[in-house]
């Protein structure tokens, strides 16, 4: 995936490499073993619960979109396992209470990732089939799938999506260019993205344990020109160049790293 949860075949996600220091969780956390977030034991160090303590259970209702008559879609960008898939939609679309309509029959959630054996785990493990799917997906190749799952739900965009640690693993692998351009697509698909993107301190760490394993460095580290406040680029892009705003903030996760909700204007 890119994922760090997971990212495209070329660079995708998530990322502890940053904050655990522990023998037994670099070896789980080893980039070196999942060059592209594809972290098989991913939500065993970063559990779903790290973000969704930040995330305001009514969301989908103060962003409007509490009509039952209408349909809601939600996209999460490198889902590995599917893990924090399910978690979010659960937290964001209660179970209904005996006698009342459910409103999980108008919410669908798409998760993907690059990785094939993480979306066979999710699509073995997903408890709610009928409001929740996962497809493989490399969404630096292939935006075709996306458009095609929202023309057969009437929809030009997808209401809410979530690019949750997925920045750092396409910015490795695809290089600046691949970072502006996995931006400009969820923008493109997207009415509001959530968007949490690893600090420059976790790319150095994710090169050091690479170098540590006797590899080579991640094909374009060296020649990132964007650096820094990664967040504040991602920000910047999508308000200058792709027609969004940022409207909220929820704070930091325990990895010091932002939740940033943007709308198109």
């Amino acid at each position: 995936m890119f994922s760090a949860r997971t990212h495209f075949r070329g660079a995708h996600i998530t990322m502890a490499t940053c904050s655990i220091s522990s023998d037994s969780t670099e070896e789980i956390n080893d980039p070196g073993a999942a060059p592209y977030g594809n972290f098989m034991n991913y939500y065993t160090f970063n559990p779903p619960e790290n973000r969704l303590s930040l995330i305001p259970s009514t969301l989908l209702q103060d962003l409007g979109y509490s009509d039952g008559h209408r349909t809601t879609l939600i996209l999460d960008v490198g889902c590995n396992s599917g893990d924090l898939s399910v978690a979010f939609y659960k937290h964001l679309v209660k179970e209904p209470v005996c006698g009342e309509d459910s409103d999980r029959s108008k919410v669908h959630l798409l998760g993907f990732d690059l990785d094939e054996a993480l979306i066979q785990r999710a699509q073995q493990t997903n408890p709610l089939p009928s409001s929740i799917s996962f497809i493989p997906l490399d969404i630096t190749t292939d935006t075709n799938q996306l458009q095609d799952y929202l023309n057969q739900r009437s929809c030009s965009r997808f209401h809410l999506s979530l690019c949750l640690a997925v920045t750092m693993w396409v910015h490795l692998n695809h290089g600046d260019s691949g970072l502006l351009q996995l931006i400009s697509r969820l923008a493109s698909l997207s009415q509001h993205l959530l968007l949490e993107a690893q600090p420059w301190k976790c790319y150095r760490s994710a090169a050091r344990r690479l170098r540590k394993l006797g590899r080579s460095d991640f094909d374009h580290f060296k020649m990132l020109k964007i650096r820094g406040d990664i967040a504040e680029h991602a920000r910047e892009h999508l308000e200058r160049h792709c027609g969004m705003e940022l409207i909220r903030s929820f704070g930091s996760t325990a990895w010091d790293r932002k939740l940033l909700l943007f709308r198109r204007k």
